[in-house]
């Protein structure tokens, strides 16, 4: 273990102000709004906050406040914080974060996970808190050779969770994390003692869809708009991801405009009929995250996790305890009736009001009462 402290070069963030300054922009789309991805005034809108007034320093500041390490495991390098609670009875907890997310997803519930006195909380619902990078993700090492799907980062979960000397601990996760999490349900069943998820996977039931619930018929609606609409991003990156690494890499904008789609696409970020991601994140929150996919290059190595992964779909069962948050403009949703299909010991579950995909950022206050709610019944 080895600690970690973050600090960019200087000469990294003037390269980055250099590119910006000489980005060659396309034509703007031919219709309204954000039909055809991201529109052009508000790319270059953002991309002039980003060159003038965007503060790195500030947003390594805020992240150099927890305790980071590194580590190899298995010839790779992963990156992580690990932020011990003060409290002498609280529960290791692993959480994970998708694409294109990263632990700037967690910024606002770390403190409240381990301090939960100070936060609203009570003393036992504290937890020692361990965010790793994804392997190809931001500050952890990019995976050399092929294999590193989400199953197999579940694996290199339980041995981090082993390292760190935590012979039981709870696990969660979003998006990709909800996958590599779920895969921690099935590998490592000796040690973690329950998971978390509020993106669960479990198909629908054929045997429902005669009896299909309102909530069932809009999941439905949804992923179909997905699939027509939202998803050639992910079709792109489970089929050639090092085509699409070459522009990213290159291109500052390019990986911004790819990133901020999906935060505009999957946020609940509606205010009186008007969507926009500025709605429920800062703008400042919203390029940190970008920053940790541009400074450390990783727009192909993190895509490559959907080559890995999508070839081979675990949808398995899961014995251990499993608790399911669903927030309402979640891509991929599933009822609780489906979900029981998959996981046999489905302890928890709560529908919630407002939330979409970053749960963790756009409603973190709810995120940490649902985490400590649904592993309360496990301690």
């Amino acid at each position: 273990m080895q600690p970690f402290s973050i600090a960019i070069d200087q000469q990294e963030l003037d390269d980055l102000s250099a590119r910006l300054r000489n980005t060659r922009w396309p034509e703007a789309e031919t219709c309204e709004g954000w039909d055809q991805g991201i529109p052009l005034s508000y790319t270059r809108e953002l991309a002039r906050y980003w060159l003038e007034d965007y503060d790195w320093r500030r947003c390594e500041h805020m992240l150099n406040r927890w305790d980071h390490f590194t580590t190899e495991i298995d010839d790779l390098n992963i990156h992580f914080i690990h932020q011990r609670s003060q409290e002498p009875d609280a529960r290791p907890l692993i959480i994970s974060h998708g694409w294109p997310g990263s632990i700037i997803e967690f910024h606002k519930i770390i403190d409240a996970l381990t301090d939960p006195v100070a936060h609203g909380g009570d003393a036992a619902d504290a937890f020692h808190v361990v965010a790793p990078s994804l392997p190809g993700y931001g500050f952890s090492g990019k995976p050399t050779r092929t294999g590193m799907s989400a199953d197999a980062i579940g694996r290199l979960w339980g041995k981090l969770m082993d390292r760190l000397g935590y012979d039981q601990y709870f696990a969660q996760g979003g998006d990709w994390g909800s996958i590599v999490t779920q895969a921690m349900g099935q590998s490592e069943t000796e040690h973690c003692a329950g998971i978390h998820v509020n993106m669960p996977i479990a198909a629908p039931d054929p045997e429902t869809m005669d009896d299909l619930t309102e909530a069932e018929r809009q999941a439905l609606t949804d992923l179909a708009f997905y699939n027509d609409w939202d998803s050639g991003y992910s079709k792109q990156q489970s089929t050639r991801p090092q085509s699409l690494g070459y522009g990213l890499a290159d291109s500052p904008v390019g990986q911004m405009a790819w990133i901020m789609e999906k935060f505009y696409a999957w946020t609940d970020n509606e205010e009186n009929g008007v969507k926009h991601p500025e709605n429920v994140l800062t703008r400042d929150e919203l390029l940190d995250n970008v920053m940790l996919y541009w400074l450390n290059n990783c727009a192909a190595s993190s895509a490559r996790l959907y080559w890995e992964s999508f070839k081979n779909p675990n949808l398995g069962p899961i014995d251990m305890p499993v608790g399911c948050s669903i927030f309402p403009r979640e891509i991929m949703r599933t009822s609780k009736r489906w979900a029981e299909k998959r996981f046999s010991n489905l302890f928890y579950w709560n529908e919630l009001e407002r939330g979409g995909h970053f749960a963790a950022m756009e409603q973190p206050e709810v995120f940490v009462n649902e985490v400590r709610a649904c592993f309360r019944k496990l301690r």
